[in-house]
C-alpha cells in the first residue's frame, strides 16, 4: 500500500475559554522538513509535538499550525504598553536619523513587533497540553487518511502504466523474429559484395552470424524487464510505505528499457521503446509524490 506525501488534517480542541485549532499540511520532500508554529506559551512543549508529528507522518514538507482563539478577556493577550512606547520612540528616532517621513501606521507596525502582545497565561496546564497532544494526534490521523486516499489514486495510475509497458513488451516479439532474419541477410549480402563464394569460409561465416545475433539478442532484457514490472506491482501491495523501494525498481526498469533500445537495432522496436520510456517517466514523476 502506498501513500501520497500530500495531505491535510484539521482538528479543534476546546480548552477552558479558548478554542485551539490544529492544522497540518504536507507536501512532497525527499526528507522530513517540519515547520511548527505555535503560541509562545507552548514553546517549552514544542519538542514533544515535533516528535509526535515526525513519528506519525515520517517524511515530507510538513507545516503544523496551532492557533488559539480566545473567548474570554481573561485569557486574551494584553498589550505591553511600556514595550510599545519603547518601539514607538525607536521608530520615530530612526525616521529622523534617516531623514525619511514618519509612517502613518505606527500603531500597526508596533503591534507586530516582538512581545508587544503578550499572553497572560505563562504556564500551560498539563491536562490542557494533553488535550492538545490528543488533538494533534487526531489531525495526524486525518492527514494519514488523506494520504492513503491520494495513494490509492496514484497506485491505480502505476498499475495502468506498468500494464501498458507489459503490453508494449509483447509487441516486441514479432519484430524481434523479423529482426534476426534481417540481420542474417544483411551480413550475408555485405559479405557477398566483398568476397566471392570460393573465398568465403562458410563455417566461419556462420560463426560470425551467430556471434552478432547473440550480441544483439534482447531475450534476457525482455525477461528481466518483465520480472521488474511484476516486482513493481508486487511491491505496491506491501503494507508498509515503499516509495524509495519503488524508486529503485523503476531505475532497474529504465535500465532494461534503455538496453533494449540500444541493442534492438530495429526502428519498429525502438518506437516501442520510446513509448515505454514515456510511460516510465510518468511513473517517476509520481514517485516523487509518494511516501
Amino acid at each position: 500500500m502506498i501513500k501520497s506525501m500530500t495531505g491535510f488534517g484539521k482538528h479543534t480542541v476546546e480548552v477552558k475559554n479558548n478554542v485551539i485549532t490544529i492544522e497540518i499540511r504536507t507536501l512532497n520532500s525527499k526528507q522530513l522538513d517540519l515547520n511548527l508554529r505555535s503560541p509562545i506559551s507552548y514553546k517549552e512543549n514544542e519538542l514533544a509535538a515535533r516528535n509526535l508529528v515526525s513519528n506519525f507522518l515520517q517524511r515530507g514538507k510538513i507545516d503544523v499550525n496551532i492557533n488559539i482563539e480566545h473567548k474570554s478577556a481573561e485569557t486574551a493577550p494584553v498589550i505591553n504598553t511600556e514595550l510599545a512606547q519603547h518601539y514607538y520612540k525607536e521608530l520615530h528616532s530612526l525616521s529622523r536619523k534617516l531623514s525619511v517621513d514618519a509612517p502613518s501606521n505606527y500603531l500597526d507596525m508596533i503591534l507586530r513587533m516582538p512581545d508587544v502582545l503578550a499572553t497572560q497565561q505563562e504556564e500551560i496546564d498539563p491536562d490542557e497540553w494533553q488535550l492538545i497532544i490528543d488533538g494533534l494526534s487526531a489531525a495526524c490521523r486525518s492527514v494519514d487518511k488523506f494520504r492513503t486516499q491520494e495513494g490509492k489514486l496514484i497506485e491505480e495510475e502505476f498499475i495502468t502504466r506498468i500494464k501498458t509497458i507489459d503490453d508494449l513488451l509483447l509487441k516486441v516479439d514479432p519484430f524481434e523474429i523479423e529482426r534476426a532474419v534481417k540481420i542474417k541477410e544483411r551480413i550475408q549480402t555485405n559479405l557477398n559484395n566483398l568476397l566471392s563464394d570460393n573465398q568465403a569460409d562458410q563455417n566461419r561465416l556462420e560463426q560470425e552470424m551467430i556471434y552478432y545475433i547473440e550480441k544483439l539478442d534482447i531475450s534476457e532484457e525482455k525477461s528481466r524487464l518483465k520480472k521488474h514490472c511484476d516486482y513493481f506491482i508486487e511491491t505496491l501491495k506491501d503494507k508498509d510505505a515503499q516509495g524509495k523501494k519503488l524508486g529503485f525498481i523503476s531505475q532497474e526498469i529504465g535500465r532494461e528499457i534503455n538496453t533494449l533500445g540500444s541493442k534492438a537495432n530495429d526502428v519498429n522496436i525502438q518506437k516501442i521503446v520510446v513509448l515505454m520510456k514515456d510511460e516510465l517517466e510518468k511513473i517517476k514523476e509520481q514517485l516523487f509524490n509518494i511516501l
